[in-house]
């Protein structure tokens, strides 16, 4: 046989296996997609089942259809409060300003603290004091001293953003390959270009896992301030509606929400992506 026959036929066998590969990636995430929805539409349909034959309470627990009755309301009518768009973009602007401050302190006193040994010897203990208290009970503290507006909510996120992207920023900084760093100092860097030429590039994918969660604590800050005191907000309206014992709003409002941080997943991991392309795709090791 000819070696360009062999060759022909080696290439198109890898050809083959690759749309192989393909083809059955694409299949894996129709699968799973297929599989979330029904897992949904499941869970949904018992909800609405068990409240309309009174299995449990529709008062307490309500059902789907009113969930989406309140929210069809809230989008055509407003809110007591004002518009529903209003409320979502007030808490979407508290978390997003918070979320934004507590990764700027975490990512720069991460990055810091992970280079200078000794201001992290020091300051180790009461950061880590810090964060065992329950930060969530700050929020009634901040409403003391920033008032209703959105600066109480916005302090309330940052102090939940700051801590996981801090210890992500400053485990990423101490795990820099050495060897990178030993050949920058043999190739004349100074501190400041080994920072932010091998140790900031390095810690990037640390950083970026914390961003992930630490968004949802932002809304979760934004929320809880919110729902203690505000004059608008999602929080405000799970507040409401609870005083007014309509469990249909308290739910639509977590719905919404919900709605709010997948949407913000999304964009996270979609700039993930676009960051990191030069990274190889992990290898799917299901069978």
């Amino acid at each position: 046989m000819l070696p360009e026959t062999v060759a022909v036929k080696a290439a198109g066998t890898g050809t083959g296996r690759t749309a192989a590969r393909a083809r059955a990636a694409r299949n894996r995430r129709m699968l799973v997609l297929g599989s979330r929805i029904a897992v949904l539409v499941a869970v949904v349909g018992l909800w609405e089942w068990l409240a309309r034959t009174a299995v449990i309470d529709p008062f307490n627990f309500s059902m789907p259809s009113r969930i989406w009755d309140q929210i069809r309301i809230w989008v055509t009518d407003g809110t007591a409060q004002g518009s529903l768009w209003e409320q979502i973009w007030y808490t979407l602007y508290e978390a997003l300003l918070g979320w934004v401050i507590g990764v700027i302190a975490g990512v720069l006193l991460g990055i810091a603290l992970g280079r200078v040994r000794f201001a992290a010897d020091v300051l180790g203990p009461y950061i880590k004091v810090l964060n065992a208290l329950p930060r969530i009970v700050l929020a009634p503290i901040f409403l003391i001293w920033f008032g209703l507006g959105p600066a109480s909510k916005v302090a309330s996120a940052v102090v939940l953003v700051f801590f996981p992207v801090f210890f992500n920023a400053f485990q990423g900084a101490r795990e820099v390959d050495r060897n990178l760093v030993a050949n920058s100092r043999i190739l004349g860097a100074s501190n400041r270009q080994v920072t932010l030429q091998v140790v900031i590039p390095s810690a990037t994918s640390w950083i970026f896992t914390s961003l992930h969660v630490s968004f949802g604590f932002a809304l979760i800050g934004a929320i809880v301030g919110e729902y203690i005191g505000a004059t608008k907000g999602l929080g405000l309206l799970v507040a409401a509606s609870q005083g007014t014992f309509n469990s249909a709003g308290v739910y639509a409002a977590m719905v919404i929400l919900a709605i709010v941080a997948l949407l913000a997943e999304g964009l996270l991991t979609f700039l993930e992506k676009q960051l990191f392309r030069w990274k190889p795709a992990e290898a799917d090791t299901t069978r």
